[in-house]
């Protein structure tokens, strides 16, 4: 197994542990309280894990949960869950090595990296355009492993 197929398999590994955290957390976010998710990130930020709680970090994170606390919390769950169903699917379809997921992979996850990337810039995320950059190099590395693929498979009949 070449290095670039063990990150491939590595990247896979980690998509999947993240989509089933995703979908763990919309799970979560359908029965918790904003209450409860305000009140933990306030016990986070009085911990001082993330700096001053007056601090650009800590603001983004208050502000974040102002839509829990409000109710309004249809965005987190449908865009968890979506994420986290499709990255499994995809997950399963490339370790299998199905040649047609590897195409519909970089297309859902080029759309993924759009949308992280606009609605990045509407809220003013710090989280988004890191989970872009990630979802960017996983692209890489399914382009990669396509090509292999596709070249080991047209030189064995």
């Amino acid at each position: 197994m070449s290095r670039t197929e063990r990150l491939f398999r590595i990247a896979l590994v980690v998509k999947g542990v993240d989509g089933a955290a995703e979908l763990l957390g919309a799970l979560l976010l359908t029965v918790v309280s904003g209450a409860t998710v305000h009140r933990l990130v306030a016990e986070v930020l009085a911990r001082d894990l993330l700096g001053d709680p007056d601090g650009s970090l800590a603001r983004h994170f208050v502000a974040g949960t102002s839509e829990f606390v409000s109710g309004d919390r249809t965005f987190a769950v449908l865009y968890l869950a979506l994420h986290g169903v499709v990255k499994l699917a995809l997950v399963v379809a490339l370790l299998r090595k199905w040649l047609p997921a590897y195409p519909v992979a970089v297309l859902v996850l080029g759309a993924f990296v759009v949308y992280e990337i606009l609605r990045a810039v509407h809220t003013g995320s710090i989280v988004l355009p890191f989970l872009a950059a990630l979802d960017v190099a996983i692209i890489v590395l399914v382009i990669r492993e396509y090509v292999t693929l596709r070249r080991e498979r047209q030189r064995t009949p």
